[in-house]
């Protein structure tokens, strides 16, 4: 699915919070496909060392939040795959489950750094590429909490809500350009609900189809934004949320 017809090459995939959950299992689909994938993680060290073992996948520790570090794995990304990204999947993100009252200001500009900010510095630096070469998919990983906000995590749904509408007004941006843009909107994930304990699970039962979504089944539908078969796709939300939203 990834060859590209008219280099004859394979598709060149970045995912940022590529180490574990959602982002592991993306690197490992892509992978699987014949892609040749760059990861970008924070702290978990062991998961990406293994993960990279797993899949042939180059990882890169990078502190997506702050743009200094991510200009820094760029470079390292870019002699890896010889300048030319095809795929940019912004996976990055982090939560804290606080009153909006009782988070810290230091917190809630890490919360929007992380989630948020992150892909615009990642999008900065693979952007000019893609222009230049007439193509290029970007993939940004939002959230339900995104689309209708969660009490006790606002920093978090401002966040991903951002994310939307960055989705949107960029795809508008760089369509002439020929580069797609789109967002996928998760729901309750199965590593998300493990994490979240016995309440994840009563809302993962909310859903019409009565259970957690699967990290494979987001990364499925990230592989489907990023192949052919979505050409004419750019500046859409994909829900993948079991009808919760």
């Amino acid at each position: 699915m990834f060859e590209d017809n008219r280099t004859r090459k394979n598709k060149h995939v970045l995912i940022t919070g590529g180490s574990r959950g959602i982002g592991a299992e993306a690197v490992r689909r892509f992978a699987s496909r014949g892609a040749s994938v760059a990861f970008l993680y924070r702290k978990s060290y062991q998961e990406a060392f293994d993960l990279s073992r797993e899949t042939g996948a180059l990882n890169v520790r990078c502190n997506a939040a702050d743009p200094a570090s991510v200009h820094a794995a760029m470079e390292v990304i870019n002699e890896f795959f010889d300048g030319e990204i095809d795929v940019l999947i912004c996976n990055a993100g982090i939560t804290d489950r606080q009153p909006v009252t009782e988070i810290g200001v230091q917190r809630w500009r890490e919360i929007i750094d992380t989630d948020l900010n992150s892909a615009f510095y990642c999008i900065r630096e693979v952007l000019p590429g893609m222009i230049g070469r007439g193509k290029g998919s970007i993939i940004l990983v939002s959230s339900v909490e995104g689309q209708e906000g969660a009490a006790g995590e606002v920093a978090y749904s401002a966040a991903k809500a951002g994310l939307i509408g960055l989705t949107r007004a960029l795809a508008k941006e760089v369509g002439p350009s020929g580069i797609r843009v789109n967002c996928i909107a998760p729901g309750r994930i199965g590593a998300e609900t493990d994490e979240g304990g016995a309440s994840a699970q009563a809302e993962a039962g909310q859903t019409p189809l009565r259970r957690a979504g699967t990290a494979d089944e987001v990364a499925r539908v990230m592989e489907f934004l990023a192949s052919e078969q979505a050409a004419f796709m750019t500046g859409q939300v994909l829900g993948v949320n079991g009808g919760l939203v």
